[in-house]
Protein backbone atom coordinates (compact mmCIF):
# COMPACT_ATOMS: atom_id res chain seq x y z
CA UNK A 1 0.00 0.00 0.00
CA UNK A 2 1.34 3.46 -0.95
CA UNK A 3 1.74 6.32 1.07
CA UNK A 4 1.01 9.45 0.50
CA UNK A 5 -0.48 13.12 1.62
CA UNK A 6 -2.47 15.57 0.31
CA UNK A 7 -3.44 18.93 2.14
CA UNK A 8 -5.77 21.94 1.06
CA UNK A 9 -4.38 24.86 1.63
CA UNK A 10 -6.90 27.86 2.81
CA UNK A 11 -6.05 31.33 1.59
CA UNK A 12 -9.21 34.19 1.25
CA UNK A 13 -12.17 31.56 1.59
CA UNK A 14 -10.56 29.89 -0.97
CA UNK A 15 -8.59 26.54 -1.23
CA UNK A 16 -5.37 25.93 -3.76
CA UNK A 17 -6.47 23.26 -6.70
CA UNK A 18 -4.24 21.77 -8.90
CA UNK A 19 -5.83 21.01 -12.20
CA UNK A 20 -3.69 17.77 -13.08
CA UNK A 21 -3.02 18.04 -17.36
CA UNK A 22 0.50 17.77 -17.42
CA UNK A 23 1.48 14.72 -16.47
CA UNK A 24 1.78 11.36 -18.44
CA UNK A 25 0.36 8.11 -17.31
CA UNK A 26 -1.94 10.45 -14.17
CA UNK A 27 -4.02 8.32 -12.17
CA UNK A 28 -5.67 11.87 -11.61
CA UNK A 29 -5.56 13.04 -14.94
CA UNK A 30 -8.52 15.60 -15.70
CA UNK A 31 -9.16 16.51 -12.03
CA UNK A 32 -8.67 19.00 -9.39
CA UNK A 33 -7.37 17.98 -6.02
CA UNK A 34 -5.05 19.62 -3.67
CA UNK A 35 -1.48 19.25 -3.21
CA UNK A 36 0.50 16.30 -1.96
CA UNK A 37 2.58 13.40 -2.64
CA UNK A 38 4.22 10.27 -1.86
CA UNK A 39 6.49 9.75 1.41
CA UNK A 40 9.82 9.26 1.18
CA UNK A 41 12.25 6.42 3.18
CA UNK A 42 12.35 8.33 6.43
CA UNK A 43 9.85 10.91 5.83
CA UNK A 44 7.07 11.53 8.62
CA UNK A 45 3.65 12.69 6.45
CA UNK A 46 3.98 16.50 7.72
CA UNK A 47 7.43 16.19 6.17
CA UNK A 48 6.36 15.00 3.23
CA UNK A 49 3.72 17.50 2.70
CA UNK A 50 5.55 20.82 3.68
CA UNK A 51 8.14 19.02 1.15
CA UNK A 52 5.57 18.81 -1.56
CA UNK A 53 3.76 22.04 -1.25
CA UNK A 54 6.98 23.87 -0.97
CA UNK A 55 7.77 21.52 -4.14
CA UNK A 56 4.75 22.15 -6.19
CA UNK A 57 3.39 25.39 -5.42
CA UNK A 58 6.67 27.45 -4.12
CA UNK A 59 4.41 28.02 -0.52
CA UNK A 60 5.52 27.31 3.24
CA UNK A 61 3.15 25.49 5.28
CA UNK A 62 1.59 27.46 8.32
CA UNK A 63 -1.11 25.97 10.59
CA UNK A 64 -1.09 22.66 9.39
CA UNK A 65 -3.34 20.64 11.11
CA UNK A 66 -4.40 16.94 9.94
CA UNK A 67 -8.34 16.50 9.19
CA UNK A 68 -8.19 12.72 8.26
CA UNK A 69 -6.92 9.50 7.21
CA UNK A 70 -7.93 7.86 3.87
CA UNK A 71 -8.03 4.15 2.29
CA UNK A 72 -7.96 4.32 -1.01
CA UNK A 73 -9.54 1.38 -2.36
CA UNK A 74 -8.07 1.60 -6.61
CA UNK A 75 -7.69 -1.91 -8.14
CA UNK A 76 -6.29 -0.15 -11.32
CA UNK A 77 -3.93 2.29 -9.45
CA UNK A 78 -3.00 0.36 -6.24
CA UNK A 79 -4.11 1.17 -2.56
CA UNK A 80 -3.48 4.32 -1.00
CA UNK A 81 -3.00 5.05 2.69
CA UNK A 82 -3.27 8.87 2.82
CA UNK A 83 -3.07 11.74 5.20
CA UNK A 84 -5.48 14.22 4.42
CA UNK A 85 -4.33 18.04 5.97
CA UNK A 86 -5.30 21.37 5.75
CA UNK A 87 -2.93 24.42 6.27
CA UNK A 88 -2.35 28.11 5.61
CA UNK A 89 0.18 29.16 3.72
CA UNK A 90 3.11 32.04 3.36
CA UNK A 91 4.44 33.11 0.23
CA UNK A 92 3.43 33.71 -3.02
CA UNK A 93 2.78 30.79 -6.18
CA UNK A 94 5.05 29.49 -7.90
CA UNK A 95 4.74 30.64 -11.72
CA UNK A 96 4.90 26.73 -12.85
CA UNK A 97 4.07 23.64 -11.93
CA UNK A 98 4.97 20.36 -13.60
CA UNK A 99 1.96 18.12 -12.78
CA UNK A 100 -0.77 20.85 -13.36
CA UNK A 101 -2.23 23.80 -13.22
CA UNK A 102 -2.38 25.81 -9.49
CA UNK A 103 -5.59 28.14 -9.13
CA UNK A 104 -6.95 29.62 -5.53
CA UNK A 105 -11.06 28.75 -6.19
CA UNK A 106 -13.53 30.06 -4.04
CA UNK A 107 -14.94 26.82 -1.38
CA UNK A 108 -18.38 27.02 -2.69
CA UNK A 109 -17.03 26.93 -6.14
CA UNK A 110 -14.48 23.54 -5.75
CA UNK A 111 -17.87 20.76 -5.36
CA UNK A 112 -18.26 22.81 -9.18
CA UNK A 113 -15.36 21.68 -10.41
CA UNK A 114 -14.26 17.64 -11.73
CA UNK A 115 -13.42 15.66 -8.93
CA UNK A 116 -13.04 12.13 -7.59
CA UNK A 117 -16.58 10.92 -6.14
CA UNK A 118 -15.06 10.49 -2.72
CA UNK A 119 -13.93 14.01 -3.06
CA UNK A 120 -16.96 14.87 -2.48
CA UNK A 121 -17.34 12.91 0.58
CA UNK A 122 -14.28 14.18 2.20
CA UNK A 123 -14.45 18.29 1.12
CA UNK A 124 -17.31 18.43 3.31
CA UNK A 125 -15.74 16.93 6.36
CA UNK A 126 -12.74 19.42 6.25
CA UNK A 127 -15.11 22.30 7.72
CA UNK A 128 -17.35 20.04 9.51
CA UNK A 129 -15.26 17.57 11.80
CA UNK A 130 -13.03 19.04 14.43
CA UNK A 131 -11.98 15.46 14.87
CA UNK A 132 -9.58 13.12 12.87
CA UNK A 133 -11.47 11.26 10.61
CA UNK A 134 -10.99 7.81 8.90
CA UNK A 135 -12.83 6.71 5.53
CA UNK A 136 -12.59 4.50 3.21
CA UNK A 137 -13.41 4.87 -0.69
CA UNK A 138 -13.15 1.57 -2.53
CA UNK A 139 -13.17 2.48 -6.51
CA UNK A 140 -13.85 -0.15 -9.16
CA UNK A 141 -11.71 -1.17 -12.14
CA UNK A 142 -13.90 1.66 -13.60
CA UNK A 143 -12.62 4.14 -11.08
CA UNK A 144 -16.21 4.36 -10.23
CA UNK A 145 -16.69 4.35 -6.49
CA UNK A 146 -18.01 1.36 -4.85
CA UNK A 147 -18.00 2.03 -1.17
CA UNK A 148 -17.28 4.04 1.20
CA UNK A 149 -17.21 4.04 5.22
CA UNK A 150 -16.16 7.18 7.54
CA UNK A 151 -15.33 6.58 10.99
CA UNK A 152 -16.36 7.61 13.85
CA UNK A 153 -19.48 7.94 12.28
CA UNK A 154 -22.30 10.59 13.34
Amino acid sequence: MKLTTLCYIERDGCYLMMHRIKKEQDENAGKWIGIGGHLEAGETPEECIRREALEETGLRLTGLKLAGIITFILPKWGDELTFLYTAAAEGGLRPDCSEGVLEWVPKDKVMDLALWPGDRIFLPLLTSRKEVFSLKLTYNEKDELTGSHLEPTE
